[in-house]
């Protein structure tokens, strides 16, 4: 199956914002989600975890502080990866002034369900281009 960044809703929240490619809920047969998340500069999500599903960040471009496990805070560029285990404590903030473009997985699939719940989430229909204030 081909997905083009127009064929996808886009999710929006205060920090930023995320278009899932691909979920078990779009793509019939998928047992896991890949998608793009936009954090933006000054921005980053709250300290949360994922009880049922392991996931990895890949940085695309930009720069911030990934914390996992409670651990000591720690910079991820452009090119590395983090593997967050199932049920770890984790938060990503970007503390620079650039966008911060990352793939993330989850496996299994299903956890992005999650972020409808958020107090910030707004949905945006597909090929809709949202539109950001400054906070």
């Amino acid at each position: 199956m081909h997905v083009t960044p127009g064929d996808v809703t886009t999710m929006t929240f205060d920090w930023g914002s995320i278009k899932w490619f691909v979920t078990p809920s779009s793509v019939q047969g998928a047992g896991s989600t890949l998608g793009e998340v936009i954090v933006n500069p000054g921005k980053g999500h709250a300290r949360h975890n994922h009880p049922n599903a392991e996931e990895v960040i890949y940085v695309i471009s930009g720069e911030a502080e990934q914390m996992v496990d409670d651990g000591e805070p720690f910079t991820i560029r452009e090119g590395d990866a983090v593997h967050i285990p199932k049920g770890a404590w984790h938060s990503t903030y970007n503390a620079t002034w650039r966008p911060l473009r990352l793939i993330v997985t989850y496996t299994p699939g299903g956890e992005e369900k999650a972020l409808e719940g958020a107090p910030d989430f707004c949905l945006h229909e597909a090929g809709a281009v949202p539109e950001w204030r400054q906070a």
